[in-house]
């Protein structure tokens, strides 16, 4: 019998971590039955197959989805591996963003955990409601995603069990439903986690801290993206005011924020976990360095390379920031150095590339490992979050800027005070504060979205302020051959 549960239980986690499509898994009856659901041990191998699963988008997806089709990065020197159609906004069903698959495993296997756990007896039944309101914040975090970046998604809310058509194939659900299931699952998991205001060991898992960090996010949006207006943004403060109660903070230094040697640190709200032998690497963040330190002009300077350190091999400096990035920097801004080193000698055309620092891991035996975590919400976003809800409220956001600046600019802070204007001026501010120090965490494409400047601030889209459906991103052909109910996104027909 117990050579039976490990046999199942190996099954069931290979079941929740694997690369299989969602509609292309065979009956998982076998593994969802009361035979497996019914200890402790299961559900907590279930729940770390959710973030898993996660953390599949992490390597490369979180930051396509949210940064790359911004004004943030370029073509760099070799190649493109086709990231171009994202910044030179390409896409089409032929030539789409990344697929749905891995976020509908990760809805998958929470449904599974929503509709088991409840019948399992926990000696703590703390411990059971702590479980299921993770589950809840991670299936509201994956449509959230979901909806911003497809518009209306089919809605699933049960766990597929049985291979069958009838019951897999949806089509898709109006995002104001959506939205309304997300904001659901919010206070379904805000009950759960009932005044546990604490944050796990690493802070890697959903947290009740971080649970009002997604739902500020998700207020602020449906606030001004989807016509909440006032009464949504009212709410999202009411969030945020509630994490500034919890045990967080910014810290001192700003490039020890990313540091693979200070995860889970105290500015960390929640973080998805990368660790040396046991997750991938971080794709776009390798794909910024150089295969060889060879392939580098000899006018670089010593020291610059030695800040950059040991080279990656692989694909080489496919992308890089743009120079209306870069240039946005003042130099007495201590995020500069933290976020990017420009590879460049001091003579005329001797600029050569550019690397990310914020993302660039950790080296063992002379090889770079690409293994920081990456960082969904951190206390820094929070404080710029509460600036921009009040000034959408006609409050003034000073206070939360400038608690911003004074640790980017230390001794210079002085010179960078921010004073209350209007409610236009305030919004500009916030929004290039927001770059500045948020920068390559995948923010800024729905930060451009939420402020309305999408088409004022990405060069390829200037001009098409009547293409709405850019907005969005279209399905590939793949997927919609899968999903025969679900439909283009309007406007990529």
């Amino acid at each position: 019998m117990k050579k039976n549960r490990v046999f199942i239980y190996i099954f069931m986690f290979v079941a929740l971590i694997g690369c299989e499509k969602h509609l292309e898994l065979k009956p998982i009856s076998y593994i969802t039955s009361g035979s497996f659901w019914s200890t402790k041990d299961d559900v907590d191998g279930a729940l770390n197959g959710v973030y898993a699963r996660l953390r599949n988008d992490a390597v490369l997806n979180l930051f396509i989805w949210g940064e790359a089709r911004s004004e943030m990065m370029e073509q760099s020197l070799s190649g493109n591996l086709g990231y171009n159609r994202y910044y030179d906004q390409f896409l089409s069903s032929s030539y789409p963003g990344p697929d749905w698959d891995n976020l509908y495993s990760v809805i998958n296997s929470c449904n599974l955990i929503l509709k088991y756990v409840p019948k399992i007896e926990y000696r703590d039944e703390n411990e059971k409601n702590n479980a299921l309101a993770q589950v809840h914040t991670m299936r509201a975090y994956a449509y959230f995603l979901l909806v911003r970046i497809w518009g209306g998604v089919p809605l699933r809310t049960q766990p597929l069990e049985e291979y069958d058509p009838m019951t897999i194939q949806l089509p898709r659900t109006p995002k104001e439903e959506i939205f309304k299931f997300i904001k659901q699952d919010i206070d379904d998991a805000s009950t759960l986690f009932s005044n546990n205001n604490a944050y796990p060991n690493g802070r890697n898992k959903w947290s009740k801290p971080a649970l009002n960090a997604l739902k500020a996010d998700v207020y602020l949006w449906t606030g001004k993206v989807e016509g909440g207006g006032n009464k949504d943004i009212e709410i999202a403060l009411d969030a945020i005011n509630e994490i500034q109660q919890s045990d967080v903070d910014l810290l001192g230094n700003y490039g020890d924020i990313f540091k693979y040697s200070n995860k889970g640190n105290k500015e960390i709200i929640m973080a998805i976990r990368f660790f040396l032998k046991e997750s991938g690497e971080m794709t776009f963040a390798h794909n910024m360095y150089m295969s060889t330190v060879s392939d580098v002009p000899s006018y670089i300077p010593k020291w610059q390379l030695e800040i950059v350190g040991t080279p990656k091999s692989g694909n080489g400096n496919v992308w890089r920031i743009t120079k209306r990035v870069r240039d946005q920097f003042s130099n007495d801004d201590t995020r500069k150095n933290a976020t990017y080193i420009d590879l460049e000698g001091s003579g005329e055309n001797q600029y050569f590339t550019n690397y990310g620092l914020k993302f660039n891991g950790i080296i063992e035996l002379g090889q770079r490992y690409f293994l920081d975590d990456w960082i969904l919400y951190r206390y820094a976003d929070i404080l710029l979050m509460k600036a921009e809800a009040k000034n959408a409220l006609g409050q003034d956001p000073s206070v939360e800027i400038n608690e911003i600046r004074k640790r980017a600019y230390g001794d210079k802070y002085s010179d960078h005070i921010f004073i209350n204007g209007s409610k236009k001026e305030n919004d500009d501010a916030i929004l290039k504060e927001r770059l500045l120090e948020l920068s390559l965490e995948g923010k800024r494409w729905w930060d451009l979205i939420r402020f309305g400047e999408v088409f004022n601030l990405v060069s390829k889209l200037k001009g098409r302020e009547n293409e709405k459906h850019l907005l969005l991103w279209p399905l590939s052909k793949s997927a919609l051959s899968r999903e025969v109910l679900v439909e283009q996104t309007p406007g990529y027909e």
